[in-house]
């Protein structure tokens, strides 16, 4: 009889931890910070639609009244248009990222395992040099799933039809389970 008198001896201490201990667990939950999502999101950035002069010309010319809207359509003559018998070459603006593209890239960790260290090679293949190139890398676990994506402007210049190395770069702070990284030109200008 001495073992069951033992065993029950002090149940109302633990009848108390035992709903005690729930409770300090739930409030210790509601304290943790929520996540965020604020980095995870892949924001698209478009770029604003290139005028020329020409464009701006003929919009003020639509939108502005003038005393020609009063004459007869015999005598306006338009000045800026090319004359219908000529086959002046029509081209288009690309945009500077339509030719820069990553050709090469890998990624380590530095400080301690927690900053991202990016090594790429950037190509220019359009007919002009390119500055200012924004990146934007997407860091996930070997699974797949999505951590963490951060930006970078290299404020360099690459020649037009030429290609240049960065070694260790510097993107950022990223999750300590990030395994696998891919990044991608945002933007970039004309030089």
């Amino acid at each position: 009889m001495g073992i069951g008198r033992w065993s029950f001896r002090g149940f109302g201490a633990k009848l108390v931890l035992l709903a005690v201990l729930p409770i300090a667990g739930f409030g210790g939950w509601l304290m943790l910070p929520i996540p965020s999502d604020a980095d995870n999101k892949l924001v698209a950035v478009a770029s604003p639609p290139s005028t020329s002069p020409q464009d701006v010309v003929s919009l003020e010319k639509a939108t502005a009244p003038t005393e020609q809207a009063a004459a007869p359509a015999e005598d306006i003559v338009d000045d800026e248009a090319p004359a219908a018998g000529t086959n002046e070459p029509f081209t288009v603006e690309r945009n500077p990222i339509d030719g820069l593209k990553i050709s090469r890239q890998f990624w380590r960790r530095g400080g301690l395992g927690s900053k991202a260290l990016v090594t790429l090679t950037l190509r220019n293949a359009n007919h002009y040099p390119v500055k200012d190139i924004e990146i934007a890398c997407a860091f996930t676990r070997a699974d797949g799933t999505h951590l963490t994506d951060r930006r970078r402007v290299i404020s360099d210049t690459i020649n037009m039809k030429s290609r240049k190395t960065y070694a260790g770069v510097l993107v950022g702070f990223v999750n300590i389970n990030a395994n696998k990284a891919k990044c991608s030109v945002v933007t970039a200008s004309r030089a």
